[in-house]
Parts: structure tokens; C-alpha cells; sequence
């Protein structure tokens, strides 16, 4: 049975995407079976993972409108190693659509269940907005992956964030959870993000990861050449480090007794 982990925070620019492709990528090289889901009408998760959005004929927005079922809409990807559900700009006119139909809040929920068993993890890369798509992510999801910034407005953002996910478990997905904080875009040397860190490991002793995401150029150009940073520079510390929270995650999972084991041979470098 997989895990689903929804990626979001309503903040842009962040490192959702970023997070997303780059976990995706990490969790499918200890030999994981990944399903990446993308959920934003950008369609980075898309053009991150090597598909070319304006060619999709089936994605996100077929899928959550009844238009095509989830095994029709995803793409197997070669060089990434994960499959993913794409998105592209026609996604931004289903929120409208979502609006006039019944359960709307569980459209992802529902179409996943047919594919949930033929994966290990499944992750849902969300717009930066607490929109009904955002919603459908979060209903969908077993918990949620919160990825921000050390900066000034980062806890009151997270604060609003997490009154969304207390009335999505109040009325939708009572089991839903937080997987955990992750610290992106990292600077050690910044004073002010050395102070925002801290106040979240006190609020969040037990949710924050000790993995945290520096800022690096290889993260950044990667996305450029349709790759994970894995697969485009494994050495680097961008690189590095979300193989650190590929670990962090599966050492949780199995001390949980998670049913999301690997299908292949042992983990590969995740530590």
C-alpha cells in the first residue's frame, strides 16, 4: 500500500517544485516505485521531470474532470526514474469546473485509488495558493510536506497554513497529518535564518527534518535540462541532501512499520 505525501505551501518560490522532483527522483534510487503528481498549472514538476507540457495530451486536469482515468494520464519516465501525472496551463480551468461537480473535494482521492497499490510513495507537487486544487492534493494525501524558507514571514505563513490543514481534517481527511518541515534555500551564514530555524525546531521539536536544502546553482540549472539534480550532478550538495531526506523518510516509514518497502534491491546512498 503506498503513502501519499502532499507537497504545499501556499507561499511561491519556496522549493515545492524543487522538493518535489527532487524527492520523486531520490525515493525512485532506493529503488522505490514513485508516482509524481503534478498539481500546478505551471507545469514545472512536468517540464522538471523531462516531459514537454504543451505536448500532454492526458494530465491533471483530465484526470480530476473525469475526462481520463490516472492510468491513462501518466507518463513513465526514462532518466528520472519515477512515473508522473503532468500538468500544464489547461489545469488552471479546472478549479472553475471542479466547482459545479459533486464530491469536488475528492476528485484526486477517488482517481487514485485504481493505481495506489502499483506504487510505494506518491507525491503531489501543489500551486503556490490554497485553491481547490490544493484542496484535492490535501484530501487525497496521507500527510503533508511542508517546505519553507527561514525568513521573516515564514511562521506566520506556516500559521495559516496550518489552520488550512486542521479544517481539511476536520471535515474531509480526519487522518491527515504532517510529515514534516523542511528547511530550503538554506544559508548558514544569514543571521536572521539561523534565528527563524530555531524557532522552529523549538515549535516543531519532533516535525522539523535535520536535512536541510542549501542554496545551490546545481538545483537550480537542473530544471533547465529536463533532470533531477540527482541525474544531472550526484555529487553536489543540492544533490546530497535530498537523498538525506529520502533517508529521513524511509528510516521513519520503518520505524513505523509502513507497508511502503523497497521493490529492488536495499536503499542506494540515501543516508
Amino acid at each position: 500500500m503506498s503513502k501519499i505525501i502532499t507537497i504545499v505551501n501556499q507561499k511561491g518560490g519556496v522549493g515545492k517544485t524543487t522538493t518535489s522532483v527532487n524527492l520523486a527522483a531520490s525515493l525512485a534510487a532506493t529503488k522505490r516505485r514513485v508516482l509524481l503528481i503534478d498539481m500546478d498549472p505551471q507545469g514545472n514538476a512536468t517540464m522538471g521531470s523531462g516531459v514537454e507540457k504543451k505536448t500532454i495530451q492526458n494530465g491533471t486536469y483530465e484526470v480530476l474532470l473525469g475526462e481520463a482515468t490516472a492510468e491513462q494520464a501518466l507518463i513513465r519516465t526514462q532518466e528520472s526514474g519515477y512515473d508522473i501525472i503532468p500538468a500544464n496551463v489547461d489545469l488552471a480551468a479546472a478549479e472553475m469546473g471542479l466547482l459545479e461537480m459533486e464530491n469536488r473535494e475528492r476528485r484526486l482521492r477517488s482517481a487514485l485509488e485504481p493505481i495506489r497499490s502499483n506504487y510505494d510513495y506518491i507525491l503531489i507537487d501543489c500551486p503556490p495558493a490554497l485553491n481547490m486544487l490544493t484542496v484535492n492534493a490535501m484530501v487525497a494525501a496521507h500527510s503533508i510536506l511542508i517546505p519553507m524558507q527561514c525568513e521573516y514571514y515564514a511562521l506566520e505563513g506556516l500559521s495559516a497554513l496550518l489552520d488550512t490543514i486542521e479544517r481539511i481534517k476536520a471535515n474531509h481527511n480526519p487522518s491527515l497529518e504532517i510529515e514534516g518541515l523542511l528547511r530550503t534555500m538554506y544559508d548558514p551564514r544569514n543571521r536572521l535564518a539561523n534565528e527563524v530555524s530555531q524557532q522552529l525546531l523549538e515549535h516543531f521539536p519532533d516535525k522539523v527534518y535535520r536535512t536541510i536544502v542549501p542554496r545551490n546553482i546545481r538545483l537550480a540549472e537542473a530544471p533547465s535540462y529536463g533532470l533531477p539534480v540527482l541525474w544531472y550532478d550526484r555529487t553536489s550538495r543540492g544533490a546530497l541532501a535530498y537523498l538525506a531526506l529520502a533517508g529521513e523518510i524511509l528510516r521513519k516509514e520503518s520505524s513505523s512499520g509502513s507497508p511502503a518497502s523497497p521493490t529492488g534491491p536495499a536503499e542506494a546512498g540515501a543516508a
